[in-house]
């Protein structure tokens, strides 16, 4: 393909507008940046739309290049700075289809769902953590977009390849977690009252579980606490009120995997 060197060319302006929550939505497509997502591309069989490279990139990724799964667009290192969103990009980024992702079917038995997540920062790294801690869906209820840019970099990929599904506000999450419990699953709420709550490492999270965790300023919303079966707690030192909500995912979260570790070793 020409090389393109023009910061006006009009694909430049169709992928800026991948930045935002509208561009994404009217182009159905998804902005990832640098190699490390290239890789988690290809390595879940996902296919590019586009593919934007710097001759510098391709000298330095040869191999990864000619795997690539779609053509190289060749572009000039002012081209690829005006469609990233950070500051020193590494020579590649690529629009990727959003109904590639896996979507999910509200059937998992084990699934974290979170009330209003508000920090893309926060939103990336829960998502890293549940991809590593097993969690077979992702139910949002509002909150940050898990599609923008800084939640894809910030998960390092998992949110390609964990089911999601984003309902527009409170209330569609509040029906799913419903249904979950009709259908057996306990639900739990993570809470900083520990009058209310047991120590997370004496519930059973073998069982189909749905992990519900709350907003970061606000916390969980008083409508979905009253869903919650189990209240649990971290228990930690008086030093802090509370833990930052992605920290406090991850021995929760782990906990499940280590609980089954320990009955397949056990068995």
């Amino acid at each position: 393909m020409e090389l393109i060197t023009s910061r006006r060319n009009p694909l430049v302006a169709r992928l800026r507008a991948l930045h935002q929550a509208k561009g994404r939505r009217e182009q159905g497509l998804l902005l990832l940046e640098g190699t490390h997502l290239l890789q988690e591309v290809v390595r879940l069989g996902l296919k590019p739309d586009r593919l934007l490279v710097t001759s510098a990139w391709i000298e330095r990724h040869p191999a990864l290049a000619a795997s690539c799964p779609a053509p190289l667009q060749p572009v000039g290192d002012e081209v690829l700075a005006a469609v990233a969103t950070t500051d020193t990009p590494d020579g590649v980024v690529l629009t990727l289809p959003i109904s590639a992702l896996p979507g999910a079917a509200g059937q998992g038995s084990w699934v974290l769902a979170l009330d209003q997540l508000q920090d893309p920062g926060n939103l990336g790294t829960l998502l890293r953590t549940a991809l590593a801690a097993g969690v077979e869906e992702l139910w949002l209820g509002g909150g940050a977009d898990p599609w923008q840019p800084k939640v894809l970099r910030a998960s390092a990929g998992a949110a390609l390849a964990l089911p999601t599904r984003r309902d527009p506000d409170r209330a569609g999450l509040q029906l799913q977690i419903e249904r979950a419990r009709q259908a057996g699953h306990q639900v739990v709420a993570s809470l900083v009252d520990g009058s209310r709550s047991i120590p997370y490492w004496d519930l059973d999270w073998t069982l189909p579980t749905v992990l519900l965790l709350g907003n970061e300023g606000a916390g969980l919303h008083p409508e979905l606490a009253a869903l919650a079966t189990h209240c649990v707690t971290i228990p930690h030192s008086a030093a802090v009120e509370s833990l930052n909500v992605a920290v406090a995912a991850a021995p929760l979260l782990l906990e499940r995997w280590r609980q089954q570790q320990r009955s397949a070793q056990g068995a």
